[in-house]
């Protein structure tokens, strides 16, 4: 199926598909069960009924349930190093794996019928309707999976029973339909139901670590990213320079739209591979991968720099400019750092930030303990519109 088609059936929220396509890949105890179960059914129809057409689906039955045991079993060593695109490859993968599996099993039920074989026939129905349970039990959070395996796995029963001469099996095909439709409907109940309550799981959690107003990260979702984070990193504080005067001269609507164009500015300064986060009031956090030595306190204090530059350039609230300023810390991990708690790494960063706003205020002031030593150059202070 193509991605752009496949695209229709995503969840928008990488978060929850990655939890959904997970949950697919738990199912391995039901994949191994119906695959041995089936692999015996066909492997006896083959030797009861001595015919090539048995032994030739056997073997593809054999194929395709050890594939799709071997891709359980990948996904689970590999899931970590995902990306968000993998997570979608590995759903199509899936949804292939249970398609394929499911025209050998139905192939087995249109042999069976061709050939006139009762017995036969009885077996691989039974097989088939137990692959049906267990697709429904752990499939139906995905509906497309289902609906195409389904398809693939009745078609040639129905096929088969539309050939034959007796009015009985021509019913039968027909009432496949109304069964595969009863999948249909089971499967999108189940996926809303499931998805649903996935969605109430993020928003708890989205309440939990990130600022109603603003919108972004928390001091609890900061610090999660926090001791989430690898390689060398560069952590800012950012205080504003005269936001109470705003807040008390235009009210705390206009404080509260001011924050919000504040968090905005900072989000676009840090880019996508860092954090910007509130830590109350009105003061923010920024996280941001660096490189290593010299070149990381460099992109450090040009982040510091911008982000104060970028806070003292006008707002608009309800039409009228104003301006604040800004005072930043910085800390950057390294050696020096590496064996220090998060505690004391953020009490580096808020010494730099007093010392910057002893400074004045509309500077960025760096943490001068950090080795190599680095601190606020003249040419960085930008002048305090509230001194003005």
């Amino acid at each position: 199926m193509p991605l752009t088609v496949l695209s229709r059936y995503l969840h928008p929220d990488p978060r929850i598909r990655r939890e959904l396509v997970e949950l697919l890949y738990t199912s391995l105890p039901q994949v191994v069960a119906i695959g041995v179960t089936s692999v015996t059914g066909a492997l006896t129809l083959t030797l009861l009924g001595d015919d090539p057409g048995y032994a030739v689906i056997t073997f593809f039955i054999l194929v395709t349930a050890t594939a799709r045991v071997i891709s359980l079993m990948r996904y689970k060593a590999r899931a970590a190093q995902f990306t968000d695109a993998d997570v979608v490859r590995w759903e199509r993968l899936y949804g292939a794996g249970a398609t394929a599996f499911s025209l050998a099993l139905g192939a087995l039920s249109f042999r069976a019928l061709q050939l006139g074989d009762a017995p036969g026939a009885w077996i691989a129905f039974g097989l088939s309707m137990s692959y049906c349970v267990g697709m429904v039990s752990r499939a139906a959070i995905r509906p497309w999976i289902i609906l195409t395996a389904a398809a693939a796995l009745l078609m040639p029963t129905m096929i088969a029973g539309m050939m034959r001469p007796e009015l009985a099996y021509k019913i039968g095909a027909g009432m496949l339909v109304l069964f595969w439709l009863t999948l249909r409907e089971a499967s999108k109940h189940l996926s809303a139901a499931f998805t649903e309550r996935l969605e109430a799981k993020h928003r708890l959690a989205r309440q939990a670590n990130h600022d109603f107003l603003t919108g972004l990260p928390n001091r609890a979702g900061f610090l999660q990213a926090l001791s989430e984070v690898r390689g060398d990193f560069t952590v800012i504080a950012i205080d504003l320079d005269g936001f109470k005067p705003i807040n008390d001269r235009h009210g705390h609507q206009a404080g509260d739209d001011l924050l919000r164009q504040v968090a905005e500015r900072l989000s676009a300064c840090v880019g996508t591979d860092g954090i910007a986060a509130r830590f109350g009031g009105d003061e923010f956090m920024l996280l941001k991968p660096v490189a290593a030595d010299e070149q990381g306190h460099a992109e450090a204090s040009a982040l510091a720099r911008k982000a104060v530059f970028e806070l003292s350039l006008p707002f608009l609230l309800s039409d009228l400019p104003v301006r604040i300023g800004a005072s930043a810390g910085i800390a950057v991990s390294g050696a020096a750092l590496s064996q220090r708690t998060t505690p004391q790494f953020l009490e580096r960063v808020d010494r730099a930030l007093y010392a910057a706003k002893r400074a004045g205020g509309g500077c960025a002031w760096a943490d001068t303990e950090i080795e190599p030593p680095f601190s606020c150059a003249n040419e960085s202070c930008l002048p305090n519109p509230e001194a003005a």
